[in-house]
């Protein structure tokens, strides 16, 4: 299995998105791992950790998540791999409601998640993005 971190959808996955909107609720597993150092698209200085950088972009996030009737239903940092291997664990896990694929792309287009992803660019070396649904 071949895992590859990214900041952002690729083309297909972002046409999976807009083909079927209407989804109703959806559930995003989020897998985060964190630059050491924070590294900003603008070539700003920044003492800041990667993970201090995206707390600059997660905390008011959640605010703007409520404006598109979407909430973080759990989040943990990740300690230890119990069973499989990675070449380097994930730092953080977060599930994140949404009331549909519509509302995410309506969120992930908005100015304020463009103003606040520049701290998201500079605090994430990448992540892993899956949707998922609890079964009946």
């Amino acid at each position: 299995m071949e895992v590859t971190n990214a900041l952002y959808p690729t083309d297909a996955q972002y046409e999976t998105l807009r083909a079927h909107p209407e989804t109703g609720e959806i559930q995003l597993l989020n897998l985060f791992k964190f630059r050491e150092k924070a590294l900003y698209p603008d070539g700003r200085d920044s003492n800041l950790s990667g993970k201090e950088a995206y707390d600059l972009y997660g905390k008011p996030m959640r605010e703007v998540l409520t404006r598109y009737g979407a909430q973080v239903v759990y989040f943990s940092e990740l300690t230890e791999m119990v069973i499989g291997q990675v070449e380097d664990l994930w730092d953080a896990a977060v599930i994140v409601k949404y009331p549909s694929r519509k509302a995410l792309l309506e969120m992930t287009s908005s100015e304020e998640f463009k103003v606040l992803a520049i701290h998201r660019e500079a605090g994430l070396e990448g992540q892993l993005n899956i949707e998922i649904e609890i079964p009946n």
